[in-house]
């Protein structure tokens, strides 16, 4: 599955609510008008992506930056970016073949 990382610890969404005039109640309802299924993202779920402190997210998953990003009418990607790929390339498993 895959996730997002909001950018600017959040700052950039709380400025795109106020911007619109949405609180985070308003902006879950905002996502279920754009939601195609008309479930949208819980108010808890705009308040842990959007706020600050120990109980913040960081990450979200994709479908709940792109209501997000919808509700307020800004691109995904001035809002939330992808997490850096990992470059680890030592290998994890020994193939069957090379077991002794």
């Amino acid at each position: 599955m895959s996730h997002l990382l909001r950018k600017g610890d959040g700052q950039p969404l709380r400025d795109a609510m106020q911007a619109a005039g949405l609180s985070g109640p308003k902006l879950a309802a905002a996502t279920r008008l754009v939601d195609p299924a008309g479930k949208g993202v819980s108010a808890a779920a705009v308040g842990f992506i959007t706020g600050r402190g120990q109980n913040a997210q960081a990450r979200c998953r994709l479908r709940t930056a792109w209501l997000i990003a919808e509700a307020l009418g800004q691109p995904l990607q001035s809002l939330f970016s992808m997490p850096a790929v990992s470059t680890v390339t030592v290998e994890r498993s020994t193939p069957d073949a090379e077991e002794e």
